[in-house]
């Protein structure tokens, strides 16, 4: 396929998994907020999707950066995926175990498999709790790969770093959209992680992740329905496009609903609301109560 499809169906997962598809590998990329008291690897080791890998993102990342789950660099990636068996043919799908929305984390480890140039990768639409509701199998077997050789090819381009959005505050070169919760944007809503108060980057625009999925299905919502929510918050596709949150998790999300419109190059603030909390000054963060 000449464009790769950024979501694939529970049933064309199941179909492949019957058919014994030698070019596919399943990753479970489940990860929980720091308050929410579950740990994806651990749940992932009493069920998960037959055949599946677990991609811890806390472990593939760059263990030097004082920030949570940054880009690995192209060899560590090149080693953990090569692990898990993924070579640069592998079609790899991703999902994780959210039932509050059907994606949370999963897209993140999409986007990271795309800044390393591996465009052969999807999510599971709905992830583990659509495919648990229609009874497809689960399994808590502990499977062994063979290891994979994987060649990295790394874009700078789908990722923007502090300085390039200090800058753009002046400059302007491309449109910040933040996609944490309305009440954190506002500065009216605790964040998640300890000594980080909420607010957000000066001429960002708010589109909450949640609202790119449809509440009712736990899936993405149609291209339709995502280009009129582009639209109404003023975000134009066809100019650039750089996505924020708390720590670049859910920002990915918004990336996989531009990638349904069409747009396929939008790029993420790694650090995000964290990083500039922690770094910039006071003047630079707009809406966030007082020290």
């Amino acid at each position: 396929m000449d464009r790769v499809m950024a979501l694939v169906s529970t049933k064309w997962l199941a179909d492949s998994i019957i058919s014994n598809s030698k070019c596919i590998r399943i990753i479970d990329a489940s990860w929980h907020l720091p308050t929410s008291g579950r740990n994806g690897k651990l749940e992932f080791e009493q069920k998960h999707i037959p055949g599946a890998q677990f991609f811890d993102i806390d472990e593939c990342a760059n263990k030097s950066s004082p920030f949570g789950h940054m880009l690995p660099g192209p060899f560590e990636f090149e080693a953990y995926v090569g692990d898990l068996g993924i070579g640069n043919n592998t079609h790899v799908i991703v999902y994780d175990n959210n039932e509050l929305f059907g994606l949370f984390s999963a897209q993140r480890v999409w986007w990271t498999f795309r800044v390393f140039g591996h465009a052969k990768v999807s999510v599971l639409d709905g992830g583990f709790p659509k495919w648990c509701r229609e009874n497809n199998l689960t399994s808590s077997e502990s499977r062994s790969v063979s290891i994979n050789r994987f060649k990295a090819n790394f874009n700078p381009a789908f990722v923007k770093s502090f300085g390039d959005v200090k800058r753009n505050i002046d400059d302007k070169q491309f449109q910040l959209v933040d996609a944490r919760a309305p009440g954190r944007f506002q500065g009216i809503s605790p964040e998640p992680r300890q000594n980080i108060k909420p607010g957000h980057i000066p001429g960002s625009i708010n589109i909450p992740f949640m609202d790119v999925l449809d509440p009712d299905k736990k899936t993405m919502k149609t291209a339709t329905e995502l280009k009129q929510l582009f639209a109404s918050a003023n975000v134009d596709l066809s100019e650039p496009v750089t996505v924020s949150c708390g720590s670049g998790v859910s920002a990915c999300c918004i990336a996989l609903a531009a990638y349904q419109c069409g747009k396929e190059d939008v790029s993420i603030y790694d650090g995000s609301w964290t990083e500039w909390y922690l770094r910039a000054l006071p003047s630079d963060r707009a809406n966030c109560p007082q020290e």
